[in-house]
């Protein structure tokens, strides 16, 4: 029987760091993320919706999404994120479902899907076993993730409002990351972690 985790935490907390982790480990990780952007690539299904219900001023030059354009207007409008994730969502469940019935055919014991938005969507929660939540501070979220994607401190706060507040994503949890250290005590929490489980292999982790 393949045991599944949901991995998730806010955005910059540190996650994917995480997530990179227990892949170096061995674990299998179907990284939501990625499916989102599988699902919107030029000449899918997926894409010609958004420029369909948005308009084709939401698409660069090349043909593909103009992911940052996009981003300005349905975070700062929640009506136009329902419209967004009534079209991305269920191309991204149908992915990953068919990842994870691959692996259990493959009867792989343990694997990761990480989603940052696991608690937000619904669905997710009902696809997997367990859940693991990596947390950091409010000031550290938001510092990391205007480093990280360049953006002005109310356009990170609103994205950073877009989903669940962390307390309530912790409460939830089965396990809780906590990434507001440094990067070696980060580390040495998924490490026992996967000790305990007897998942993987800790001496791959760089």
């Amino acid at each position: 029987m393949t045991e599944v985790w949901g991995l998730t935490g806010g955005i910059a907390t540190g996650k994917s760091t995480v997530s990179e982790w227990l892949r170096q480990a061995g674990i299998p990780i179907i990284d939501a993320d990625t499916l989102a952007r599988v699902v919107v690539a030029p000449g899918t299904p997926g894409l010609q919706a958004i420029a369909t219900t948005f308009g084709s001023e939401y698409l660069q030059a090349d043909g593909t999404l103009d992911r940052h354009r996009l981003g300005q207007l349905v975070f700062h409008h929640p009506d136009q994120l329902e419209r967004l994730d009534a079209i991305t969502t269920p191309l991204i469940q149908a992915e990953i479902r068919r990842y994870l019935a691959d692996y259990r055919a493959q009867r792989v014991p343990v694997v990761v899907i990480d989603a940052p938005t696991l608690f937000e969507v619904g669905y997710l929660q009902h696809l997997v076993d367990h859940i693991m939540v990596v947390a950091t501070s409010a000031p550290h979220q938001k510092a990391r993730l205007m480093a990280r994607n360049q953006l002005s401190a109310a356009d990170a706060q609103a994205r950073i409002d877009r989903q669940w507040p962390l307390d309530r994503k912790v409460a939830l949890a089965d396990v809780v990351i906590d990434n507001d250290g440094d990067i070696t005590q980060t580390r040495q929490q998924v490490v026992k972690w996967l000790d305990t489980n007897k998942f993987g292999k800790t001496n791959q982790l760089k």
